[in-house]
Order: C-alpha cells, then structure tokens, then sequence
C-alpha cells in the first residue's frame, strides 16, 4: 500500500463516522417525540457499514468502509400511559420514539473516537511523508 492510500483509507473512515455522528444526533434530537399525525413515532435509525475496496492496480489490497444503508429500528416506541396528554390514544397511552438515550450516547462516544483516531492516522502520515521529503533535501 503507498503512503498515499493510506489517506484514502482513513478519509472513507472519517465520513463514515460522520454520517454515523448526524445518525446519531438526528436519534437524540428525536428521543423524547410523540406520535405524528400518522400515529408513527419516530423510530431509531442505525449505521450499516460495509467494506469498500480502494485503489486500482497494486493496491487493490488496502480496503476503506463506506456507509451501505441506514435502518430503522423495527421495535416498538414506549408506550406510556397519560390520558391528559393531547396525543393520547384512545386507550390513554402516548407513543414515544424507540429510541435508547444510553445506547445512542455509547454510539456517539464510539464513532467520535473513531473519528478522531482516523483524524490522527492522517496527521501521523502526513507528518512522515513530510519527514521524507525532508531527507529527500539533505
């Protein structure tokens, strides 16, 4: 693998883990909503990442990861019962997202550390490939 693939590696890491930082946000922003006008609460996305091969020739073997799809969590919203609450159903109960503040949260600490570790690959090669250049001079 060249020095320079190694900045592609990293770079399809790093959007990856910003598409996974605005998935998640959009999931905490949207945790404690109600039911719509069509009876749907709003329900948790996730990142599906996949493998995507870099390079052309010679380095065919480096591969990067790019974001396949993103789905909703199929489990029910939380249900609770507040028959004063204007969204209520017919039996009291409200709907709310199925979103798991928690989990989210250990999400967003995970792929904010991966960012920044794929954030620091790219310094740490950057910062060698300058050093080259500078034995290149000598």
């Amino acid at each position: 693998m060249s020095m320079f693939q190694i900045f592609s590696v990293s770079g399809s890491a790093v959007s990856a883990q910003s598409q996974r930082l605005n998935v998640v946000a959009s999931n905490l922003a949207n945790a404690d909503t109600v039911a719509g006008p069509d009876g749907q609460a709003y329900k948790a996305r996730q990142v599906v990442f996949q493998t995507a091969l870099m390079g052309a020739g010679n380095d065919i073997g480096s591969a990067g990861v790019k974001v396949s799809t993103i789905s909703e969590d199929p489990t029910p919203g939380r249900r609770v019962l507040d028959p004063k609450h204007p969204k209520a159903d017919a039996e009291g109960y409200v709907t709310y997202s199925n979103v798991n503040t928690v989990e989210e949260m250990v999400n967003m600490i995970s792929a904010s550390r991966s960012y920044q570790n794929n954030i620091e690959v790219m310094s740490t090669a950057k910062s060698l490939l300058l050093k080259t250049l500078q034995m290149g001079q000598s």
